[in-house]
């Protein structure tokens, strides 16, 4: 992929293709698919105490796309949050900003015109100055209309232009006032364009080349297996690296996961994702185990070109089939509601939808007689994350008690969303989502996920539909609002509209859970979307 390719014909979200032949090692800026130490449990020689390697498992697969502008992957996310800066950055629990590559965060932010300079002395990993050739060199892809990236939705709707004004100040020029906006300039990390700019160095990012000016560099990287991080000397920010050296596992299964972190022989001092049945487990061996509550959910995802989920009869049918009391009470322990919003109810926005979806199989059953439909069958395509595999058994039950024949077909993430982006036929996907690892705001929140453009839509087959054309200028309208109560209620009445059309909505939101060693990290807190951050934890 050329830096400016055409429009979406490979997945911008989770897509990895592999290792290139045999790992070798290689210079950050020469930066493979794979490279670098075979060895998942390689500590580099670094010994212990305060250079000791610190050893992570992440619940999610690390062969994702890494490139910054389109990655939804948790893994690279989270891990781009300790390579990359913004020119703001954000508190990963309070989503404060502060500032990053930039001296300053803006004291008026009521203009639509935004002034940074960069931090001086601020230096790629590979030792290259940053400048404001790389900053506007990273918002031209962004809003390039002929480039399709994540990162557009967020910035596209607001944000006009990057002007650079010399080579350490840029203007960020707005298409009228929006002060949200600022706490968005983290999920514009800022890339060197020497190295991005070059042929084919797009999809290298994709498959996991990373070179930033953040407190930690990618020094290996291993698609299935492991991503391995060196403190980068050079970093003069505001968030020093505190570990010399941590190395990510990558563990989707749950049991190995909680094994890595369990008894005196325990490998990893953090992990993710951790299953709710293991809870009391880690406890009772030591572990601080925390939860967070946000917009964590488990999906269900139409595709309405397939009769008849193109009637919305049909997915509503399927939604209130859905015992979601015995879901939260066996699959998720307790820890989740079921969903009665787009949004989370911790939400500023939240208010509940006019159409909720509880347990009722008799109206589900006269939904479907009203839509004509008999002997169903359904093929649920579905991710292999963990918490989702032990939600399946209950959906598979309920639809199958209204007379839906359910056959049940989890599969790695990257697998069920390449068929996504090969346009392949399916009828239902589940799968989990997790907006809050880019922001709070609601406004962000539901352009990930429905826009004209937006890749989710794509993947329904919906965003033509004459309710969905209505439903994104309705969006439209509300970002711009500059009266934050008037935009509350307006983003309120459009997700009645997506509740209504059930084209992608929740089912369950539920809370995710960390675990650590308190004995030995400190700084730690757990927050409610996957990966974890270590920017302010260091050594006990």
């Amino acid at each position: 992929m050329t830096p400016d390719p055409p429009a979406p014909h490979r997945r911008s979200f989770l897509k990895c293709t592999g290792a290139l032949g045999a790992a070798a090692a290689l210079s950050a800026s020469s930066a493979a698919c794979s490279w670098g130490p075979e060895s998942t449990n390689d500590t580099g020689g670094s010994g212990g105490g305060k250079n000791a390697t610190l050893m992570a498992v992440i619940g999610y697969g690390n062969d994702g796309s890494w490139d910054p502008t389109q990655t939804a992957s948790a893994f690279a996310t989270a891990a781009n949050n300790h390579i990359y800066e913004g020119l703001v950055d954000t508190d990963p629990i309070s989503r404060e900003p502060y500032a990053a590559l930039a001296t300053r965060v803006p004291a008026d932010l009521s203009g639509t015109s935004w002034t940074f300079r960069l931090r001086a002395g601020a230096t790629f990993h590979d030792g290259t100055p940053v400048t404001a050739d790389d900053v506007v060199f990273v918002f031209d892809r962004i809003l390039d209309p002929t480039t399709q990236t994540l990162a557009k939705g967020f910035f596209a709707g607001w944000l006009r232009e990057v002007r650079k004004i010399d080579a350490h100040h840029v203007e960020l020029v707005l298409k009228f006032p929006f002060p949200d906006g600022i706490s968005r300039l983290t999920l514009a990390k800022i890339m060197p364009r020497h190295v991005f700019s070059r042929p084919g160095a797009w999809d290298d990012a994709i498959r996991g080349k990373a070179i930033g000016s953040g407190p930690y560099r990618q020094t290996a990287h291993h698609p299935k297996s492991n991503t391995v991080f060196e403190a980068f000397a050079a970093y003069n920010g505001p968030r020093r690296p505190a570990f010399k050296k941590m190395n990510w596992q990558t563990m989707v299964d749950a049991a190995p996961r909680v094994a890595k972190i369990s008894g005196a022989a325990a490998g990893a001092r953090i992990a993710d994702n951790i299953p709710y049945a293991n809870i009391a487990q880690l406890t009772k061996g030591g572990m601080t185990v925390r939860g967070a509550a946000g917009m964590n959910n488990l999906f269900l995802m139409f595709n309405t070109r397939h009769k008849p989920f193109d009637d919305l009869r049909v997915r509503q049918a399927l939604h209130h089939a859905i015992d979601t009391g015995t879901m939260v009470e066996v699959a998720l322990k307790g820890h989740g509601k079921p969903s009665t919003s787009f949004l989370d109810e911790g939400n500023p926005s939240y208010r509940p939808a006019k159409t909720v979806y509880s347990y009722d199989p008799r109206k589900a059953k006269q939904l479907l007689e009203a839509a004509g439909v008999k002997g169903l069958k359904i093929d649920i395509l579905a991710v292999n994350v963990s918490w989702i595999v032990d939600c399946l058994p209950t959906i598979k039950a309920s639809w199958d008690a209204i007379g839906v024949e359910t056959t049940l077909s989890p599969q790695e993430t990257t697998a069920v969303f390449t068929k996504m982006d090969q346009k392949q036929d399916y009828q239902v996907v589940v799968a989990a989502s997790n907006p809050n690892q880019f922001g709070l705001d609601a406004d962000l929140i539901m352009h990930y996920n429905y826009g004209p453009q937006n890749l989710w839509m794509g993947y329904t087959r919906w965003a033509d539909h004459p309710v969905a054309r209505r439903l994104f200028r309705d969006m439209d309208l509300a970002t711009r609002e500059p009266d934050a109560d008037k935009k509350k209620t307006m983003i309120q009445d459009y997700i009645d509209i997506v509740a209504e059309q059930a084209v992608l909505y929740p089912v369950v939101h539920n809370e995710l859970m960390t675990a650590w060693d308190a004995r030995r990290l400190t700084g730690m807190r757990a927050q409610p979307y996957p990966g974890i951050n270590l920017l302010q934890a260091k050594w006990a």
